[in-house]
């Protein structure tokens, strides 16, 4: 039976949303120890990655892609990703902090905490090295991300994401904590903008026209 995109992206948030509740309470030692796995996985898959994103590359040529939306297509050299990985694992774990605290005059104490958002959705067109970047820091936050690359480099982020998700269930994150819309349509899209109640904070990195059909 074939699911409508509809139901895919509701059951996407829906994963997202149980998995953000718990990934607010994962430990620190947890999350670093994921983001160190995808570090390695990452250097591990790296030819794998590679061809995948030489058939993206190959398919924006023969559409006559532009120039510089063609290089934005081509990711970071593999060992730069997995460096930011390391950077972001050693970074302080923030989740839990009490920034101010005082005592009402009843005795009452009143303090600010940070927590995270709770599922973080993500737009953006081409450079697959936004699908590391954006996973790892909400990771670190604690918080779930669903994530929308460009049609143009739909198999290169494909690839990075079965070695986050790979390295998330290593680390004993919940299922969900990362996900990839693997549809290319724009229907997809629109459908991701439209989980009211499922993703709290909807962020599109791109031109002018992706950024307007967000805020719509």
């Amino acid at each position: 039976m074939t699911v409508s995109i509809e139901l895919q992206m509701e059951q996407m948030g829906q994963r997202a949303k149980k998995a953000a509740r718990v990934l607010s309470a994962a430990a620190p030692a947890a999350k670093t120890q994921a983001l160190r796995a995808l570090a390695a996985l990452l250097i591990e898959r790296q030819p794998d990655i590679l061809k995948a994103n030489a058939l993206d590359v190959n398919a924006a040529k023969a559409a006559n892609m532009d120039a510089p939306r063609l290089d934005r297509l081509t990711p970071r050299i593999m060992a730069d990703m997995a460096d930011a990985c390391l950077h972001v694992a050693e970074m302080a774990d923030e989740v839990g902090v009490i920034e101010q605290q005082w005592q009402r005059p009843n005795g009452l104490m009143i303090g600010k905490m940070r927590i995270p958002l709770g599922v973080i959705a993500m737009i953006f067109e081409s450079r697959p090295n936004v699908t590391i970047d954006a996973a790892i820091l909400c990771l670190k936050a604690g918080d779930a991300v669903i994530l929308r690359g460009g049609s143009e480099a739909i198999r290169s982020n494909c690839a990075i994401m079965d070695a986050l998700q790979e390295a998330a269930a290593a680390a004993g994150l919940p299922e969900g904590a990362v996900a990839l819309v693997r549809d290319p349509s724009r229907a997809a899209a629109n459908e991701l903008m439209r989980l009211n109640g499922l993703v709290d904070v909807l962020i599109p990195r791109g031109g002018e026209g992706l950024i307007r059909a967000v805020v719509e």
